[in-house]
């Protein structure tokens, strides 16, 4: 299980940090991924990290703002986002795979965080 938090409102132009712990299991021998999904839209790959945090992937639109993090020590992978835009308003889940090897799909990804909604105002 994964425990979620962070999300809030911003507005634009702002920064959020999401947090995702892992409850019950180890996140250290795993890839983590952040996906996201706006009302009526379809799930957005985000980013996702590797079993050791040596590599990391982005969603075109995220590159260049958003940072995907962990620290194995606390158990927890960390999405910084910065320079927020309102197109980046959604619910964002964690979700770890049964591989260190990071990936874009969300199908490869079998434990979904609770969701947190981020919200940027205009």
């Amino acid at each position: 299980v994964q425990l979620q938090s962070g999300g809030g409102l911003v507005q634009a132009g702002g920064s959020l940090r999401l947090s995702c712990a892992a409850s019950g299991r180890t996140f250290s021998p795993y890839a983590v991924g952040w996906f996201r999904q706006a009302p009526g839209k379809e799930r957005e790959f985000v980013a996702a990290i590797n079993w050791s945090g040596g590599n990391t992937y982005y969603g075109d639109s995220v590159k260049g703002r958003f940072s995907i993090s962990r620290d194995n020590a606390k158990n927890t992978v960390y999405l910084q986002m910065n320079s927020l835009k309102p197109e980046d308003t959604a619910v964002y889940y964690c979700a770890a795979r049964n591989s260190g090897w990071a990936s874009s799909e969300a199908y490869e990804h079998a434990y979904w965080g609770q969701g947190t909604q981020v919200t940027v105002s205009s």
